[in-house]
């Protein structure tokens, strides 16, 4: 700014200023406007030019100063529900534990004891994703489906069906209830192991629904995240209701 600034100085040298306004005497024109205070004064000097929108006080606040502007929207590709954790209180109330947290996501909430009554959980556990779905319809009126993913890993189209239906369900306001084997390993690194099978609830998503956040009713970190190609591998042999 400072070069741009001598320049302008040399651009108006034979300037004289005139009652505190710089007028330019390179014609006969501009000198018989400040001589004669009849003349019509320029646009730019003109008194009821208003003055710059950004130093005018009418003008409303900039948006971002504004305080009934709202909080920042959500970052891109990202959303996790409002929730109701709670942990099972044995080894074999994964699934009613997991199930809850899942329609508390829609308000629903029950006791883990009401959870298991309907899912028919006995100290060997729950059967399946079938009967964490068919309760979730039961408690909210439907929309939920069971995906199963056969074979001891998933396919990358296995992947990709999880990641869609994850996000659908978390888009409307739906947890998602998966029913796991063997070891999950989270984004930094931890791996939860449950040979034996397991239940979790899914609550949100980032960057897109590559990664998921899980609500882990029997784990030592209560939430973690995890990439949709790890739960999916660890749904695999097993299946999920969204």
């Amino acid at each position: 700014m400072n070069s741009i600034y001598r320049k302008s100085v040399l651009s108006v040298a034979g300037l004289m200023v005139v009652g505190g306004t710089v007028a330019g005497l390179e014609t006969a024109a501009d000198a018989a406007r400040v001589d004669n205070p009849d003349v019509e004064a320029p646009a730019d000097s003109n008194p009821d030019v208003g003055a710059p929108a950004d130093s005018n006080p009418d003008l409303g606040a900039p948006a971002d100063s504004n305080p009934d502007v709202g909080p920042p929207p959500e970052p891109p590709g990202e959303r996790v529900l409002e929730h109701a954790y709670q942990r099972q209180p044995n080894s074999y109330f994964c699934a009613p534990a997991a199930t809850r947290i899942a329609l508390s996501t829609q308000g629903k909430v029950l006791s883990q004891k009401e959870i298991a009554n309907k899912l028919g959980t006995t100290r060997a556990g729950t059967a399946s994703a079938n009967d964490t779905t068919r309760v979730l319809n039961e408690v909210t009126g439907g929309g939920y489906e069971t995906t199963q993913i056969n074979g001891p890993e998933a396919q990358p189209e296995q992947v990709d069906k999880l990641r869609a239906d994850v996000v659908e369900a978390i888009d409307t306001k739906r947890g998602v209830v998966a029913n796991t084997m063997g070891t999950g390993v989270d984004v930094d690194g931890k791996r939860h192991s449950f040979p034996g099978g397991h239940y979790v609830s899914i609550v949100g998503y980032r960057d897109g629904g590559d990664t998921l956040e899980i609500a882990d009713p029997y784990g030592r970190t209560n939430h973690y995240w995890m990439s949709d190609e790890k739960v999916a591998t660890w749904v695999a042999e097993r299946g999920y209701s969204s």
